[in-house]
């Protein structure tokens, strides 16, 4: 079978992601180990923090517990690292890996009790660092850290995979399912655990003398480094950077986190260099672009944006650029980097290599992989009566850097004329991007649509919804993608959704509503294409009715569309209206059977087979969806009547859909007509008439 480069990267960026699951953890637990030290530390609390003190006892207890992850690295990641990569029952697949591993590592011990001089090994020798030995749930093993523990949850993943659902015979049936990966596994692991007495040795060999390559590369190596750390982001491959530097041992015994921590009372009771006590240090810089470097950039798209959006564009980059600064987390406004401007992005993964580099010349060394959060409580805080000097350094350099970052984003935006937030055309919704539409995006230009922004959220949303293969129906109404998943735990959460346009999203076992708008039919256009693999011509299930320029004077009214009993959005009996998901607006129970323009319009949108809703567009800009009963999509436009055409430019009062409300009714279904604006957050001025009786095309239900 020939591997495709595609398949290939896929592969890599699911192994990446697999790996990257227990790591969530790594932060909480490392900033309470940093905490603790810290209140231990007599220095910043005088006798409190006194040995024998019932406040030292309780913090004593807390870092004992706070170790838990860091301790048992190789464990948690032998269990978590299957869930990224079993097919079904993921659970299951954990228990396996687990077992599976200790089975591995009590072979190893088997066989080097019995022959540890056969393959160089003193067995003797207690467990430690340097000793090539080390504890595993009580088994003393070769230490192969969190590397021999990610092989072997591979090979059971693969098994898992493979055997889980083997048929075997009726009276072996206690043996199906996991018991059968697990026998399997025990009888793999022999050779396994044999060949790597063989090889590890020479292995854990080449590793020191790595890290010791590393330790004395100097500025070049950290460059280097962050400057991978970074640009492999977008591809998902950035975990096969980090990762064996920050928690496994690229440069240092048990990773940069434990040891920095383990030693981080050393460091902060000397006066010596940090560069000096711990070159390492030098590797785990690349949070520093996250604290100085972004806001840098994120001011740049700002002071670049248009006068009259510099408001909104300041709503989205402050948020962002506060969550990169404090928590480390950047992939807003990285990917956005990404999405509108490639080269953006080469120049920051620049930038910040050099940023990293200069910090380490100027002789800081720490760790500094996340945010400001990280920056205080494990370095500033317990180091600062020391190192005072140098992380004053730090920040004047540091903002040095915000300065050269602000510079020369504003020159290539305004040379390029890059369409950052704040400068996209007036019709343009601005937004940060995230990782799953950069990744849509590339995808999209594979194909010819590059910019076409209904195919990116089509391919997101396939995405989210678990790709092509857990599809297994589609049907949209007037707003929403109805879909039903073969598997509702691979549909992810909502925010995914949200983040690429989506206003909502429903979930019912099985049946999946992703809520889109008045633009559902285009998407659902290019969803069924991405579907069945068929390639797409550009434009495509594009809306190509004209578009009515807004007018200069928002300011106008909207009657009644039908006459009946006014109520507020609130009140109707389906959650996506009545929690605002399509826009703010009112309903009204009818009395007539008839609905006409509220005002003069276009008819942007009409469900042409069930003809239960259909979209206006007004002269100030306001879209309007008039969706008459609940559910009576169902109905397949029986009992319904179009009375005008999608394109057409009605004038108030004239009739749009004629409807029967007793067949509405026979069906079991709410008559409830909704008149949802659905950009109403760009009207703030509009205000929404009381509860009362209305006339079609008389009473004024909705002003701006």
């Amino acid at each position: 079978m020939t591997l495709s480069k595609d398949r290939v990267m896929q592969g890599m960026q699911r192994f990446g992601g697999a790996m990257y699951t227990p790591v969530v953890l790594f932060a909480f637990f490392g900033l309470t180990v940093a905490l603790a030290i810290i209140c231990k530390n007599e220095g910043i609390l005088g006798a409190l923090a006194a040995k024998g003190t019932l406040w030292y006892d309780f913090w004593f207890v807390v870092e004992q517990g706070a170790w838990t992850v860091f301790s048992q690295m190789p464990i948690l990641f032998a269990i978590a690292v299957p869930i990224g990569f079993a097919k079904k029952e993921p659970a299951r697949c954990a228990m396996e890996a687990f077992v599976i591993y200790m089975v591995f590592n009590y072979f190893i011990s088997g066989f080097l009790t019995l022959h540890g001089a056969f393959f160089g090994v003193d067995y003797s020798q207690n467990a430690g660092a340097g000793t090539g030995l080390a504890m595993i749930a009580n088994i003393k093993t070769l230490d192969m850290g969190m590397l021999g523990a990610i092989f072997i949850a591979c090979v059971t993943a693969w098994l898992h995979n493979r055997f889980y659902d083997t048929d075997i015979p009726e009276w072996l049936g206690i043996f199906k399912g996991p018991a059968f990966v697990v026998a399997v596994g025990f009888a793999v692991m022999i050779p396994l655990a044999f060949l790597f007495c063989l090889i590890w040795p020479a292995i854990q060999h080449g590793i020191m003398n790595f890290q010791g390559f590393l330790k004395t590369s100097g500025l070049l190596g950290v460059w280097a480094y962050t400057f991978s750390e970074r640009i492999l982001l977008p591809a998902g491959l950035h975990h096969f950077i980090y990762l064996p530097f920050i928690f496994g041992p690229a440069v240092c015994d048990g990773g940069i986190q434990a040891y920095w921590l383990q030693h981080i009372n050393d460091f902060a009771t000397s006066a010596q260099s940090l560069k000096d006590m711990f070159p390492e240090g030098g590797f785990a810089l690349h949070g520093s672009s996250k604290v100085f470097g972004l806001p840098g950039a994120a001011l740049a798209i700002y002071m670049c944006a248009k006068p009259e959006k510099k408001k909104k564009t300041a709503a989205l980059l402050i948020p962002a650029t506060l969550t990169a600064v404090i928590c480390g987390i950047t992939e807003p406004l990285e990917f956005t980097f990404l999405f509108v401007a490639p080269l953006l992005y080469l120049v920051h993964s620049i930038l910040a290599a050099t940023l990293s580099a200069t910090l380490y010349f100027f002789g800081l060394a720490g760790n500094f992989g996340g945010g400001l959060i990280d920056c205080f409580v494990q370095n500033w805080i317990p180091l600062f009566a020391y190192h005072s000097g140098t992380y004053i350094m730090q920040i004047v350099i540091g903002l040095c850097f915000t300065a050269i970052y602000f510079f020369t984003f504003r020159f290539m935006i305004l040379k390029f004329d890059y369409a950052t937030p704040g400068r996209t055309a007036d019709d343009v919704e601005d937004k940060l991007f995230s990782k799953d539409e950069y990744k849509a995006k590339k995808e999209m230009e594979d194909m010819g649509l590059a910019g076409n922004a209904m195919a990116i959220k089509a391919k997101v949303f396939l995405d989210c919804l678990g790709g092509p293969e857990n599809i297994k129906e589609v049907t949209n109404c007037a707003t929403r993608l109805r879909v039903t998943v073969g598997d509702p735990d691979k549909v992810k959460p909502v925010s995914k959704f949200t983040k690429a346009g989506a206003y909502g999203l429903v979930k019912n076992g099985h049946a999946v509503q992703v809520i889109v708008g008045l633009s559902v039919p285009q998407v659902r256009g290019y969803f069924d294409a991405l579907l069945k693999g068929e390639s797409i011509a550009p434009g495509e299930g594009e809306d190509t009715s004209a578009k009515t320029a807004a007018a200069v004077d928002l300011s106008m009214k909207l009657d009644a569309c039908i006459s009946g009993q006014l109520i507020d959005m609130s009140e109707v009996k389906d959650d996506m209206f009545s929690q605002k998901m399509m826009g703010d607006g009112v309903a009204i129970e009818p009395t007539g059977d008839t609905v006409v323009a509220p005002a003069d319009a276009e008819v942007t949108m009409v469900m042409e087979e069930s003809l239960h809703a259909i979209g206006l567009r007004f002269a100030n800009g306001a879209e309007l969806l008039i969706h008459i009963g609940i559910d009576t999509v169902k109905l397949n436009g029986r009992g319904f009547q179009l009375l005008t055409e999608q394109g057409a430019h009605v004038k108030q009062g004239e009739p749009l859909i004629r409807f029967d409300p007793q067949v509405i009714r026979d069906a079991g279904y709410q008559t409830t007509v909704i008149m949802a604006v659905t950009n109403s957050a760009d009207y703030p001025q509009m205000k929404k008439k009381p509860n009362q009786t209305v006339a079609a095309s008389e009473t004024p239900v909705l002003t701006f």
